[in-house]
């Protein structure tokens, strides 16, 4: 009898086994991997990733530096030119007529920067540049010569502003004509302080003068250029 008891007994646990949902075995069946690696053991996280490099500015076009110096090579003033050209950012994509226009510009800075000294010493705000200087400024021929100065100075910023209106309408002629008549508008002043005041002519003008004469022939020359590309 031992036994058959004994495969009853067997047979009764399979059967209640099989009766048994699976959920219930599983969870009795211990932890689960899943659960052991996270509960022991360090964790491993992924590296941070690197900071992306800075792209670098891009550099100025080979080409267009090239055309400048080609370009500068036709005028008198080989390093101002360049310098001229090379101090305006829209230079890395202009073509010789844009060059021609910020030649332009470029005097015309200047010429507004004459204007403001010539008024300045006028009116007696500037510094004066030696000890002679300041009692010059305060005779009224003087001043007076320093306003007509401010406004030759002046009118040479409007001839030049005419001239790149005449560059951009392709009428190189009439361009020359403004870019020259720009040049000689300061000579009128120096002229004048010869004759009523010489040796009175300020240090500061005298500078202004010959950068504005300059620059003048620098945008000259490559207007000359472009009236040469087309005849």
């Amino acid at each position: 009898m031992a036994p058959m008891s004994t495969m009853t007994n067997k047979a009764l646990v399979l059967l209640l086994l099989a009766l048994l949902p699976l959920g219930t075995l599983g969870s009795r069946s211990g932890p689960s991997a899943h659960h052991g690696h996270a509960g022991h053991g360090p964790k491993h996280s992924s590296p941070p990733s690197s900071p992306t490099p800075a792209s670098p500015a891009p550099a100025a076009s080979p080409t267009a530096a090239t055309l400048v110096r080609s370009t500068c090579n036709s005028t008198t003033y080989y390093d101002l030119c360049v310098s001229a050209l090379g101090a305006d950012p829209s230079s890395a994509t202009a073509d010789v007529r844009g060059l021609s226009s910020i030649a332009v510009s470029a005097a015309a800075i200047n010429a507004s920067g004459g204007a403001a000294t010539a008024a300045a010493l006028a009116n007696g705000t500037a510094a004066a540049s030696n000890a002679q200087a300041a009692p010059a400024t305060a005779d009224a021929t003087v001043q007076a010569l320093l306003r007509t100065c401010a406004a030759k100075y002046g009118q040479a910023r409007d001839a030049l502003s005419a001239a790149r209106e005449s560059i951009a309408a392709q009428d190189y002629d009439f361009a020359n004509v403004h870019v020259s008549a720009a040049a000689e508008y300061p000579q009128v002043c120096k002229a004048l302080f010869r004759r009523q005041r010489p040796g009175q002519y300020p240090a500061e003008l005298v500078a202004r003068e010959e950068a504005l004469r300059q620059l003048c022939s620098v945008a000259n020359d490559i207007i000359a250029l472009l009236s040469n590309s087309i005849s």
